[in-house]
């Protein structure tokens, strides 16, 4: 640049001088009715025109050119020896130094220039642990006219490394809410603002805020973060519902659950990443403190085992243990399988008998890491097999073992253990019900070891939930586990058993015809 303003200087200077001290007059060729003497007019003016325009050009080169050599002056000669010789100065006049040089880059549109005075007046006043014109100075250079978006990211990223830094909690409180009022607002640090946000939700989750810190965190949503990385998007959301569960507050944490699709668990993390196309947001990378998707999963299954947990539902906790347990790090150490196994076949015998735990009752029986504990692979073929379980058999092989197991650090308790003992009893009215198509109300209790009221009550539960079809003749006190047919349903009944009549006869024709024409062959012998 200095080699252009000087030889667009000395240019012009040549050229004035020319214009104003022509050259002695000679003879020239007639033109435009001109004869011998000086060159034409116009020449003259077009000489003019570029003087002016080479004038105008040094004016405007000449600040900026100023500006820059001063700022690299400042920035990489005086600083530096101002540091090595040891003396601070006084702080104010430095920073005034640097707010005047800051204006004149901000001004000029300098973006390099402006971001290195910014981060200096922030680390000046780190370094001398003046913390509280470290905020006013983050304030200040924020609401600047004509502020560079570069120069706010900068500044914000730079005062969060100093977070750590802090003497003490109310100085670090008060310079995290400084930059959240600073970031609050604008799109191009909205991953910091969220950043922000956590570590002050965990400062008042340490001090025993709970709520507080749980409704800081419920302000944000990360979803809508494009440039934000998947893996801090999921971290984010979890701390959520983790605070949700921690404050008891159930019906926010299954909402801020579903935001997370279980889906996104399954990627292959071992592809390669695409590389974005252009008109594309750039995410950037995840802390290190980030833990990986697979570790993700798993904080996740474990928060909704908590949530599923307060509304007692088997089935689903066994669900999240089944996805837990094919986590590939959990299926290679045996120390950790096994224990989940354990659970998986508790909370399948605990659940209701519906489609979906007969699928997941098979599918476990077919694992072959139920070997391992054959105690619990007995127990899920005695629900397997159409057999009668006798209640008071299998409490005493298994009391031992329900009574240790725990879950979410809780032992299953008294209201697991009498579920058990209903989930027993309807097994035994599901067998029943193979077997008898009509049965008194005293066999059956017989059966179920049960008096006739509890019989009949957990008879009519099932009928109720549509786990069974049943009648019962209160009178007479009989039991019919036929269902009731319809009009269509009799007449086909009626055609079938038609059918197979007429097939009989057939067959027994056939077998009479056979007969007879083997016992004539035996006569003509």
């Amino acid at each position: 640049m200095l080699c252009y303003v000087c030889d667009s200087f000395l240019s012009s200077r040549v050229e004035h001088k020319f214009v104003s001290s022509p050259p002695p007059a000679r003879k020239v060729a007639n033109f435009n009715g001109y004869g011998y003497g000086t060159p034409p007019l116009f020449c003259a003016n077009v000489f003019q025109m570029f003087l002016t325009l080479q004038i105008s050009t040094l004016l405007y080169t000449l600040p900026l050119l100023l500006l820059d050599v001063t700022l690299c002056l400042y920035f990489y000669l005086y600083l530096p020896m101002k540091l090595l010789g040891g003396n601070a100065g006084n702080l104010d006049a430095e920073i005034e130094q640097l707010l005047n040089a800051e204006k004149h880059a901000r001004l000029a549109g300098d973006v390099a220039a402006t971001r290195n005075a910014v981060t200096e007046i922030l680390r000046l006043c780190f370094e001398a642990r003046a913390w509280n014109t470290l905020n006013d100075q983050i304030v200040l250079l924020s609401k600047r006219r004509g502020q560079l978006k570069q120069a706010v990211t900068a500044m914000v990223q730079q005062a969060m490394q100093y977070i750590d830094e802090t003497p003490d909690i109310e100085t670090r409180i008060k310079l995290i809410k400084t930059l959240n009022i600073v970031s609050a607002g604008k799109i191009y640090v909205e991953i910091e603002g969220a950043r922000l946000i956590k570590k002050l939700a965990k400062i008042k989750e340490e001090q025993g805020h709970i709520a507080e810190a749980a409704d800081l965190m419920q302000e944000i949503a990360v979803e809508t973060f494009g440039a934000m990385a998947k893996t801090e998007k999921i971290a984010f959301i979890l701390e959520q519902v983790r605070l949700c569960l921690d404050r008891q507050d159930y019906v926010r944490a299954q909402i801020l659950s579903r935001k997370i699709s279980t889906r996104v668990f399954d990627a292959d993390v071992s592809k390669e990443k695409k590389k974005p196309k252009e008109g594309d947001n750039l995410v950037e990378e995840a802390p290190a403190d980030i833990p990986s998707l697979p570790e993700l999963k798993r904080i996740y299954y474990e928060l909704m085992i908590r949530y599923y947990s307060h509304k007692n539902d088997y089935l689903e906790i066994c669900r999240c243990y089944k996805a837990i347990y094919e986590i590939p790090s959990v299926k290679e150490n045996p120390a950790e399988w096994i224990p989940i196994l354990r659970k998986i076949c508790w909370y399948l015998v605990l659940s209701p008998h519906d489609p979906m735990q007969s699928s997941l009752l098979n599918s476990t029986l077919e694992d072959r890491n139920l070997s391992e504990i054959p105690n619990f692979k007995l127990l899920l073929k005695q629900l397997v097999t159409m057999e009668v379980i006798q209640w008071t058999t299998l409490w005493d092989s298994y009391k031992d073992e329900f009574e240790n197991e725990n879950n979410v650090g809780k032992n299953l308790g008294d209201k697991a253990a009498e579920d058990l003992r209903e989930r027993v009893i309807e097994h035994n009215i599901l067998v029943i019900s193979k077997y008898y198509a009509r049965i008194t109300l005293k066999r059956l209790a017989a059966l179920l070891c049960l008096s006739v009221q509890e019989a009949e009550k957990h008879l009519s539960d099932m009928v109720v939930s549509k786990a069974l079809v049943a009648k019962i003749d209160r009178p007479m006190g009989i039991v019919c586990f036929q269902s009731a047919k319809d009009s269509n349903d009799l007449l086909n009944s009626w055609a079938a058993n038609l059918e197979r009549l007429l097939d009989l006869v057939e067959k027994s024709c056939h077998q009479i015809h056979k007969e007879t024409m083997v016992h004539k062959a035996a006569l003509k012998v």
